[in-house]
């Protein structure tokens, strides 16, 4: 080929591609010939209700003239099932959430599906960041634990506008409508709570979690339901509310109990990472478990039963919680594929008190 024809093809190409640009006919376009908002003509197009007739009118009309049509491609993406969930998390290495994940991990693969696991670490921030990620990631439904510090989910409700299923589990917020999946948080310390008043103690303290989670909530209403059955009065020197729910929170509130005119003679934590903490503060302190002080966790963690003395402790059926909250969440996905009505349901799983030598 001469070398004047290949400079001329090579000139020809930008001015094709720039004519063929010419030729595709945007929103924007049909927008600013009837001086609307790209907004309003898209939803024209979609006859949403709040526009008004003659403007959808107008617009169809004049998009019918210039021979619009929506990218295909992109229509296809909007449309596309990722056939991936996305789970957020507050914290991935701990015994009770392994255990939720391995349940979601394992139903949502028996039902074709794939995982998208994100970490809020017990910060509302980050959770609000980890949502945004999985929502521009075009999950096919949401599972989701919220952050001790988060008290609003208006961060979850972008999902139920763009028609996303949202399953609470654990730590869950109940304003939003969505399916919910936890456990008999108010039973389980009833529970742990009058087995300690049955072996005999009268001083019963309670380190409690944040103010916000519905669970600790719950807990602390399982504590006073036994208290007031025994007939016994809530002492409020012996309640002290963890930030972060940490060892370290444990150990320090109970250094703070032993001082007091009447230290307890029982401890009933929020969770048993709490009350490791508490149990090394009373041995530092020389009190014996449970002559002195009896202790009683919540989660029955594995090192529930490793520690000296073993820790009696509230078990929480975390794989079948993850379970349960999977299949709830495809099973609502694939009825708003089928335009099915989607049935809501509020699960409550059953705790067991694991009796140990702390008690």
């Amino acid at each position: 080929m001469p070398n004047n024809s290949l400079t001329s093809y090579r000139e020809f190409l930008p001015f094709a591609f720039k004519n063929m640009a010419k030729t595709t006919v945007t929103l924007k376009d049909i927008a600013q010939r009837l001086g609307l908002t790209i907004a309003t003509v898209s939803k024209a197009l979609k006859d949403y209700p709040d526009i008004s007739p003659l403007t959808k009118a107008n617009v169809r009309k004049l998009a019918d003239e210039m021979h619009y049509s929506p990218n295909a491609l992109a229509l296809k993406l909007r449309k596309r099932k990722t056939f991936v969930l996305g789970v957020i998390i507050p914290e991935i290495v701990h015994h009770f959430f392994s255990n939720v994940i391995s349940g979601i991990i394992d139903m949502a693969e028996e039902r074709g599906y794939n995982v998208l696991l994100t970490q809020s670490d017990e910060s509302m921030e980050r959770e609000i960041k980890e949502a945004k990620l999985l929502l521009s990631q075009r999950v096919d439904g949401l599972l989701i634990s919220l952050a001790n510090n988060t008290d609003t989910v208006d961060h979850l409700k972008e999902f139920q506008e763009m028609g996303v299923p949202i399953v609470m589990f654990d730590k869950v917020n109940g304003s939003m409508g969505t399916s919910l999946v936890q456990v008999d948080n108010r039973n389980g310390a009833f529970l742990a709570v009058k087995h300690l008043i049955e072996s005999g103690r009268r001083r019963i303290a309670h380190i409690r979690g944040p103010i916000v989670p519905q669970t600790a909530n719950e807990r602390h209403k399982g504590y006073c339901d036994a208290i007031e059955e025994a007939g016994l009065k809530t002492n409020l020197e012996y309640i002290r509310v963890c930030k972060d729910v940490t060892q370290q929170e444990g150990e320090e509130f109970t250094r703070q109990l032993l001082l007091l005119p009447e230290p307890p003679d029982a401890i009933f934590c929020i969770t048993d990472l709490v009350a490791i903490g508490a149990m090394k503060a009373i041995k530092d302190a020389g009190y014996r478990i449970p002559e002195d002080i009896a202790l009683v966790g919540f989660s029955d963690w594995n090192i529930a039963a490793v520690v000296s003395p073993a820790l009696t402790s509230v078990y929480q059926p975390g794989y079948e919680m993850g379970q349960q909250a999977t299949r709830i969440l495809v099973n609502e996905i694939e009825a708003k594929e089928a335009k099915l009505p989607v049935q809501r349901q509020s699960i409550v799983l059953k705790t067991e008190l694991k009796i140990r030598a702390s008690s």
